[in-house]
């Protein structure tokens, strides 16, 4: 069951920062896209399904995930995304602030992803 679950919450990883990117692309060229109700729509479905399978492995593995540094870490760069995933594609007031709001977004991502392949809150920095 571990292995099916886990390959599903990686699936939803790369689905949500494929669509993420592609949305930040829209944003940029002004593609009529980013108004389509499934763009509105679709990845709010694949992040709750992301994270209820991360929450899934953590109920799988018995995790005391309070004692987790690189989890909690996880979870601190997830915050991020999502705050900064917001101001990019919402609350941002200029688009020189969803910019830096879109590749901060990213940069988080890519913190959470070290996280859990370093299982260290240094994330990538564990690999130097």
């Amino acid at each position: 069951m571990y292995l099916i679950v886990k390959n599903f919450h990686m699936l939803f990883a790369a689905l949500a920062i494929t669509g993420f990117l592609l949305r930040g692309y829209w944003h940029l060229t002004g593609s009529a896209l980013q108004q389509n109700r499934a763009t509105k729509i679709v990845p709010h479905i694949n992040d709750a399904l992301f994270l209820s399978t991360g929450i899934w492995l953590i109920a799988i593995l018995n995790l005391p995930w309070m004692q987790q540094p690189w989890l909690l870490g996880k979870f601190a760069g997830l915050a991020g995304y999502i705050g900064f995933g917001m101001v990019a594609f919402r609350f941002g007031k200029s688009d020189e602030i969803r910019l830096i709001a879109f590749v901060a977004a990213v940069a988080s991502f890519a913190y959470i992803v070290g996280a859990a392949l370093t299982k260290s809150p240094l994330s990538w920095i564990a690999y130097f």
